[in-house]
């Protein structure tokens, strides 16, 4: 019998946590109509530097390919949570934002974001919290 490495194990834990979170997560940010790959995308959106990012950069950021970013904002576009803008560098390729609809209800999701959050890490100290931070920061 072979034993796994320790590099398997980290990656099956994490893949099994990062699935348990996005259930937890998900269910949370229904009651506000959204997904959690929604509120991914709402807040890379919120967070960019120009509030407007082009879908390849979504894509990247979320780890989607490019039609499945397509894919899920078109009903966000649908339900004007985000809208396109024109990319001032390349006219050929518009940007997504959020709307001003969207800029409320991520701001509402946000806040259940943030308390379901704090219950799922209640067990670590903040210590702990910024330990993990800095190891995914170099992993990902």
């Amino acid at each position: 019998m072979s034993m796994e490495s320790i590099s398997s194990q980290f990656v099956i834990k994490n893949a099994l946590l990062a699935s348990k979170l996005a259930k937890r997560v998900g269910n949370h940010l229904s009651m506000h109509g959204i997904s959690l790959s929604e509120y991914l995308v709402m807040h890379h959106l919120e967070h960019s530097p120009n509030k407007a990012v082009a879908r390849i950069e979504l894509a990247e950021h979320i780890g989607m390919s490019a039609s499945g970013v397509t894919r899920l904002i078109a009903p966000m576009e649908k339900n004007h949570i985000i809208e396109k803008v024109a990319n001032p560098r390349d006219a050929r390729q518009s940007l997504v934002k959020l709307s001003e609809v969207g800029q409320r209800l991520y701001a509402d999701a946000r806040i259940s974001f943030e308390q379901i959050s704090a219950e799922q890490t209640s067990a670590l100290s903040l210590n702990q919290q910024e330990k993990i931070l800095e190891f995914y920061t170099k992993l990902i």
